[in-house]
């Protein structure tokens, strides 16, 4: 059984680290064995509203794996961006929740009232600067994941 990660971001800001992260989880030789990715962007047309599709896909998932950096993103009736939604989702659902707050030095007020409130508060988060400390940062949290799970082990062999 392979878990499902949710990458959740604001997709304009981060396009080019979503479909890195995607294709770096789906071809790394441990990764891959263990984890498969949704991206909205790759998911087909369907008759039904942008948010059903997205927060199906959270309900659906084992892992949230949030993307926080400047911007807060697009807003519905409420004044709540998807990102936000997608988090509330996860964290309702009891999703294992693994969050990425990229250094930036100026961040919309949403969007630090959301990773101040809500992030940093409830999450145990890691920072960074460029995809590549992204890439180390997520390959970390996720053989973590596997250990905490014992799907992997740093035991001796003969002891597992």
């Amino acid at each position: 059984m392979k878990y499902r990660i949710f990458i959740s971001s604001v997709q304009s800001e981060f396009a080019k680290e979503r479909k890195l992260l995607a294709k770096y989880i789906r071809e790394d030789a441990l990764l891959g064995d263990f984890f498969e990715v949704f991206l909205f962007e790759e998911a087909p047309a369907r008759n039904r509203t942008a948010q059903s599709v997205y927060l199906d896909e959270v309900e659906k998932c084992d892992v949230y794996l949030g993307l926080f950096g400047a911007k807060y993103g697009s807003r519905d009736e409420q004044g709540v961006s998807p990102t936000e939604l997608e988090y509330d989702r996860a964290t309702e659902l009891n999703k294992t929740r693994l969050a990425f707050v990229k250094s930036v030095s100026r961040r919309e007020k949403s969007e630090d009232a959301f990773v101040r409130g809500k992030i940093d508060a409830e999450l145990s988060r890691c920072a960074f600067a460029d995809y590549e400390q992204l890439r180390k940062g997520v390959y970390k949290a996720l053989v973590n994941l596997l250990r905490e799970c014992d799907r992997i082990s740093t035991a001796p062999f003969d002891q597992s």
